[in-house]
């Protein structure tokens, strides 16, 4: 048993539909497919929101582009015989779409809870047209066994009680099951949730994973995980094979193919990720396994991960730095707050740097001081640094840890070209090295060091 799932540029047009009707009837085993919305709907859906939200008229031209747009898929997609119902179907749930527009219109607010259930509509009516549009199809609904649970101000998935709900959905025999991504249901109060943009991959994972299917692919418009962004590297190359850490990694740093706790669910059950391309479905992809193989490069990729933010905190000489960073993660990840890179700068061991996302940065400052706010006032411990808007650059391979030399020509060779580092990392994985560049210099920072690498 197979699961795939399908992003929005794989069911954003009549023909890359028709690309997916012909990929998944020419599997011969079950197989659960996960679709998300139609590509580029989830901005459109929240965007309308909130035009209704301010009042502004122009929401109901929007609402109508989106009806439309669902029925002239329909229309091309959809066998005769089954588009009346489809069209029922699809209108139901368009109405209601409309009804909560004109309620946003009225109150002159959008509260979260409502833009949970306005971006839900994308993963549902894409999953009644794709079930209509493949040939021995059922829709599953993924709001009756995707569950979340609250997490600060989060919401995430409950794995263990998810895995369960999956098992009893799946225990009868399908032949292709079709489940809308992305969307769920709160464990306690039943209503709708998401988990988070990028969420029908992670749909698939859990799925996959519960069910131990041998194998999730996620279909997307690129041939696998490319050595660089092919967009400002035009020579980046298809990489094969990786493993399981090495994708985490390059995903955790900006390469936009799996969104990242994805690889979690299916890493823990070792079920391998192949990532394929809807527009060429004949290429060979990526496979994405628990080890290396003798044939793989040493060398994976190399990503950006922009809107970052620094922070740098010296102690005195003499305190216990290690006591310091720990009060600090502890600190930080109780609301929730991820950090991306630790970094102790060596000529001074009372010193170290970490990384969070430029919209965490005033809450993990306001955390920071909180959390050391004796030792600020007698100046045991200087006023954390705090610099936004940077640039993280990863370069992901083999046994990065002792490759040294590679960080201190990629760092000569940046600064010969005026790029200054603002740090690096070299001893903080096995797999990665990071540098952070200021924003302007991103794509010349990458093309210097993909030549080096590559």
């Amino acid at each position: 048993m197979k699961v795939l799932k399908f992003g929005g540029t794989s069911v954003g047009t009549v023909e890359s539909l028709l690309n997916v009707k012909s990929i998944v009837e020419g599997i011969d085993a079950p197989a659960v497919v996960v679709v998300s919305a139609l590509g580029g709907l989830t901005d459109k859906l929240i965007a309308t929101a909130n035009m209704a939200a301010e009042a502004d008229p122009a929401y109901r031209d929007e609402m109508e582009a989106i009806s439309s747009r669902h029925f002239h898929i329909i229309s091309n997609v959809v066998p005769e015989d089954k588009r009346p119902e489809v069209i029922k179907e699809v209108s139901l749930l368009l109405n209601e779409l409309k009804r909560i527009y004109d309620g946003l219109s009225l109150i002159k607010d959008l509260p979260a809870k409502t833009l949970d259930v306005i971006v839900s509509f994308g993963e549902r009516m894409s999953s009644v047209i794709v079930a209509a549009m493949i040939d021995g199809a059922e829709r599953r609904d993924s709001l009756n066994f995707i569950k979340t649970e609250k997490w600060f101000d989060k919401n995430i998935a409950d794995q263990k009680l998810t895995t369960q709900l999956v098992i009893e959905e799946f225990q009868t025999p399908f032949n292709k099951a079709i489940v809308p991504g992305f969307i769920a249901t709160d464990k306690d109060s039943g209503e709708i949730t998401t988990l988070g943009r990028g969420g029908s991959d992670f749909t698939g994972a859990l799925i996959a994973a519960a069910l131990e299917a041998e194998v999730l692919e996620i279909w997307t418009d690129v041939d696998g995980f490319m050595t660089a962004d092919p967009r400002i590297i035009p020579e980046a190359k298809v990489v094969p094979h990786m493993t399981f850490i090495e994708s985490m990694e390059l995903c955790t740093f900006g390469a936009k193919v799996i969104y990242p706790p994805t690889i979690y669910p299916v890493f823990h059950k070792n079920i391998p990720i192949k990532i394929l391309n809807t527009f060429n479905p004949t290429a060979p992809g990526t496979l994405v396994t628990d080890t290396r193989l003798e044939s793989d490069f040493p060398m994976k990729g190399v990503s950006s991960l922009r809107n970052t933010t620094i922070f740098s905190l010296r102690a005195t000489p003499g305190s216990d730095i290690a006591e310091v960073q720990t009060r600090t993660f502890n600190a930080v990840a109780k609301q929730g707050i991820k950090l991306f890179i630790v970094t102790i700068v060596p000529e001074r061991n009372n010193e170290f740097s970490f990384m969070v996302s430029d919209n965490d940065a005033e809450i993990a400052m306001n955390l920071i001081k909180s959390e050391f706010a004796p030792e600020l006032s007698k100046r045991s411990i200087e006023t954390p640094l705090m610099r936004n808007s940077l640039t993280t650059i990863a370069v992901v391979g083999e046994d990065m840890k002792n490759k040294k030399r590679l960080a201190e020509r990629i760092r000569h060779s940046l600064h010969r070209d005026g790029i200054k580092v603002e740090a690096t990392s070299t001893g903080a994985s096995d797999t990665t090295i990071t540098f952070i560049v200021s924003p302007e210099r991103t794509e010349r920072a990458l093309q210097i060091i993909h030549s080096l690498v590559f």
